[in-house]
């Protein structure tokens, strides 16, 4: 089973691949740890604001690790935010019954009433160096567009509205 984890910036999603890992004992690949490999081995010029860029360049390869991975009957949590909204057009209908997808996204209510929590804990699994570009506007621009866009190709959203710990809970269930 490969357990593929997207959304929008600071709605968790390393800390609920941290979660799945010590309760299914799967392994994680960090999208942002290919990315980081990546650029600071000198292998792009792309940066880590390159989002769009960055998510042509590494989908690609995500897809093929998934590919290897179900291929050879293994599990793997994939997560990260450089997921196309139209992913599954990647993969053949052999390979998607064992892809479990999770999009995670905050309401703008939940943002503005809960926007000291998110980023008190933006940095709970991984150190963020600098966090200065998270503003109220910026998470709820970037919630918005991920919430449209994956809305876009019908896939379900984890909406995060009121509670973030049985939001989150409910998918570890």
């Amino acid at each position: 089973m490969i357990i593929l984890i997207t959304g929008a910036s600071h709605t968790g999603k390393t800390v609920l691949a941290q979660r799945l890992l010590e309760k299914y004992k799967y392994p994680y690949l960090s999208i942002d740890h290919l990315k980081m490999g990546l650029i600071r081995s000198g292998n792009t010029d792309l940066t880590p604001g390159d989002d769009a860029e960055l998510t042509e360049y590494l989908w690609p390869i995500v897809r093929e690790i998934i590919k290897t991975a179900i291929e050879n009957k293994q599990n793997l949590i994939v997560e990260g935010c450089y997921v196309p909204f139209d992913w599954r057009n990647s993969f053949d209908e052999q390979y998607l019954p064992s892809i479990r997808f999770i999009c995670l996204a905050m309401s703008d209510e939940y943002i503005i009433s809960h926007f000291e929590d998110i980023k008190a804990h933006g940095s709970d699994i991984e150190n963020r160096l600098d966090d200065s570009d998270c503003t109220v506007e910026e998470v709820m621009k970037d919630n918005q567009q991920i919430i449209n866009g994956y809305k876009s190709y019908e896939e379900k959203i984890t909406l995060i509205t009121d509670n973030y710990v049985d939001s989150i809970r409910g998918i570890l269930n």
